[in-house]
């Protein structure tokens, strides 16, 4: 399953509250480890050595607001230089091969879109103080290893040789012992990227750990709550993940299926569990944290439809990766299986016969492909996604204003934060729409089971 991970940078627009873009790029490569990885003590962007990181920031929230990305980033090189520097001292075998891996992966993240949404859902609830400053990066960073342990896991089950514009983790290893057989230095770098995925996500539960020993300042029952969105967090990725998988080997590609796998693997996991962690961190009360969770599964659900389109019919230039990948892997993507069941519910035998020879063929030639996409916009499939992530981010933006946040300036980041994750991407405007695409067939509506009743259930 190609877990979504946006590689290309947000740039903030100059009418954005300070801090709603990431970090700048020279700041990011400041944070990046070296080949034998030692921390910089000035990693994290505009906020210099670690002892401005412990005092300015840990005492004036604003500095974070300023550069969430960059504070996060901090964050990880101090911790990952801390958790190599262990790894080394048991073996520096491991620490070269896995430990120094996990953290150049990591701290070579993308957007920083999970710590963003957990900071600006912590700052409009209004927390903001020391404590909470020091548990919402924590947490924040966290996420991001939980991250790295999907991705990384995940290439391996794609067989995937590229992430982020770099070799795959596994696909690093095993060239590293290419020396050797062919076959064993493979298989070398797939247990590798096992172990490595294991080790970021037990880093993250140590960090998580050490958030909850540090806890006794934070609203009351705060700690507790977080523990449980934690803990529901990491099974929610997992069940995703599987169902991703599953839905691939099996072929099983319906729209109920579909809509399952998006809510779990990006509507929880991407959105709503960052924004409920902010909330519960910032001792907001229970319909805040409610309005929140409705808002973030509708915009984390519109944030895989978006997703969804994009690998179809967005530039690869723009999107960083091969256009169709969905396709030629035969992943139970929502757009394909609407595509599907309104081409059953017309009878359109063409638009079967074309779906069936090109979903899953790893080999599916760019002909091929434009087929595919001749027969989603014939048959509506594609303006009916568009149509359902427009009311999913219309319908987030009201669950916030529900909310009745009480800090303005942080509700509008988090708005247009909600409003970046679904909308188009910077650039990417679509470069396949076929020019005449003929006409949907008359009827061609989906089912009454199909998208509306499963998105209603989703996102209500």
């Amino acid at each position: 399953m190609r877990f979504t991970q946006a590689t290309v940078r947000h740039t903030a627009r100059p009418d954005e509250p300070p801090g709603a873009g990431a970090a700048p790029q020279q700041a990011r490569e400041r944070a990046h480890p070296s080949p034998s990885y030692s921390a910089p003590s000035g990693a994290g962007g505009p906020f210099g050595d670690q002892d401005l990181l412990d005092g300015l920031l840990s005492e004036d929230p604003a500095a974070v607001d300023a550069d969430v990305a960059g504070a996060v980033g901090a964050t990880l090189a101090r911790l990952l230089a801390t958790r190599v520097d262990d790894a080394r001292a048991l073996d520096p075998l491991f620490a070269r091969d896995v430990a120094e891996r996990v953290a150049d992966f990591t701290l070579r993240g993308g957007r920083r879109l999970r710590p963003r949404l957990l900071w600006w859902s912590l700052r409009a609830c209004g927390g903001g103080d020391r404590a909470q400053v020091r548990a919402a990066l924590r947490a924040a960073a966290a996420l991001e290893l939980l991250q790295t342990c999907a991705l990384v896991h995940d290439d391996v089950m794609d067989a995937a040789a590229t992430r982020r514009g770099r070799p795959a983790l596994h696909a690093a290893v095993a060239a590293q012992y290419g020396d050797g057989a062919p076959a064993t230095a493979r298989r070398l770098g797939e247990s590798a990227a096992v172990l490595a995925g294991d080790l970021a996500l037990a880093w993250a539960d140590d960090t998580v750990t050490e958030l909850l020993a540090d806890g006794a300042d934070l609203p009351p029952g705060a700690a507790r709550r977080a523990h449980e969105v934690w803990r529901t967090t990491r099974t929610e990725m997992v069940a995703g993940q599987y169902l991703d998988v599953q839905g691939q080997a099996t072929a099983r590609h319906t729209v109920a299926r579909a809509v399952r796998a998006a809510c779990l693997k990006s509507a929880l996991y991407t959105v709503e569990r960052p924004l409920e962690l902010g909330a519960v961190l910032a001792g907001a009360e229970a319909s805040v944290t409610r309005a929140l969770c409705r808002a973030g599964r509708c915009a984390g659900l519109a944030f895989q439809l978006r997703d969804d389109l994009d690998d179809l019919f967005a530039d690869p230039g723009v999107t960083g990766k091969p256009s169709g990948g969905d396709v030629r892997e035969g992943k139970p993507t929502y757009l394909m299986a609407l595509t599907r069941a309104r081409a059953v519910g017309t009878g359109d035998r063409h638009a079967l016969e074309v779906l069936d020879a090109a979903v899953g063929r790893a080999d599916l030639t760019g002909a091929g492909l434009d087929r595919v996409r001749e027969v989603v916009v014939a048959t509506g499939a594609r303006d009916a996604v568009e149509t359902r992530i427009t009311r999913l981010s219309r319908r987030a933006l009201r669950h916030v204003a529900l909310a009745e946040l009480p800090q303005p300036r942080a509700v509008a980041a988090l708005r247009d934060l909600l409003g970046e994750i679904s909308g188009p991407r910077d650039g990417a405007a679509p470069a396949h729409r076929p020019a005449h695409a003929p006409s949907p067939p008359a009827g061609a509506a989906a089912p009454a089971s199909s998208l509306p009743v499963a998105v209603a259930e989703v996102a209500r």
